[in-house]
């Protein structure tokens, strides 16, 4: 992904981070709370197989409607 998409998805990563704040459910191998900037950052790069600086810029809409659906569905 060029430097600026990848700039742009860095930014919606940490916003899609900041509205999980607290709706993430609880996990045994997370007991002071969970991490919502590394789920959001995690659940892409296993969707995408690879992490949100190397996915390809013509993928760029789809990684967005997948954060979007993280976002709906804190689960």
């Amino acid at each position: 992904m060029n430097k600026e998409n990848t700039s742009k998805l860095w930014k919606i990563i940490q916003e899609a981070g900041d509205y999980l704040q607290g709706q993430l459910p609880d996990h045994p191998n997370h007991p002071k709370g969970r991490n919502p900037y590394a789920h959001v950052a995690l659940c892409v790069k296993d969707k995408f197989q690879a992490s949100y600086k190397d996915i390809p810029d013509e993928k760029f809409d789809e990684v967005l409607k997948y954060i979007q659906f993280l976002k709906e569905n804190p689960n």
